[in-house]
């Protein structure tokens, strides 16, 4: 079967390491310790946003008693000091990486921060499988917004139009699809799609491990 698609787009946290629960957690405690109050929507309305507007977000929205650069610098390093004892690989993520990786071009679309990336990389084994990394930190705007999948396909060289994306979060399934791509979903268990977003998606699968070529061999 000819490929129909130029690349594949991944997402990083919720479909190659298993990191929103250690996010969830870490910020959780960092809002209860500095004086915040974490709401029922905060987990949701987080994941996808690049490290400044979570940061901000944080500092503003849930009254964090500390400026949006310390909250960024803090959170992070506690995030560091987890991925040093351990980061979370999702079971089988590496082994269908490394399988899409042997017949297209692979991307990496992530809302962590750059050194987290590297570390989760490094951790699996996987820097080398991927043409173009990009952390929201480096474009104007988080997802929903675009902006790291169309630079993704602007470093791979590669028309948005014809990558595959592979998301886990609502937001992130509005991003790739705002940016033209086909969107395979893989909802956390956790965190369910909204409605809207499970709605752009071309497919929905229950686990990465059920991502195959010939899924997205078929996504023409």
């Amino acid at each position: 079967m000819v490929p129909v698609a130029d690349a594949v787009v991944f997402d990083l946290d919720g479909v190659i390491v298993d990191s929103e629960p250690v996010w969830e957690e870490v910020r959780r405690a960092y809002v209860a310790t500095h004086g915040g109050t974490w709401q029922p929507d905060t987990q949701r309305r987080l994941m996808g946003m690049s490290t400044g507007e979570w940061a901000r977000y944080l500092s503003g929205e849930l009254g964090v008693d500390r400026t949006a650069e310390q909250v960024a610098v803090e959170v992070v390093d506690e995030m560091a000091r987890r991925y040093a004892e351990r980061v979370p690989v999702i079971d089988g993520a590496d082994e269908v990486v490394r399988r899409l990786a042997a017949r297209w071009p692979l991307g990496l679309a992530s809302s962590s921060p750059t050194r987290l990336i590297a570390a989760a990389l490094a951790a699996t084994g996987l820097t080398e499988a991927f043409g173009a990394t990009l952390s929201t930190e480096e474009t104007e705007r988080g997802k929903p917004a675009p902006d790291v999948y169309l630079e993704v396909a602007r470093r791979l060289g590669v028309d948005p139009a014809r990558c595959v994306a592979v998301e886990d979060s609502s937001n992130g399934v509005r991003s790739a699809a705002a940016a033209g791509m086909r969107v395979v979903a893989v909802p956390h268990g956790a965190y369910p799609l909204d409605p809207d977003a499970e709605a752009l998606a071309a497919v929905v699968l229950p686990a990465v491990g059920d991502l195959t070529p010939e899924v997205v061999a078929g996504l023409g």
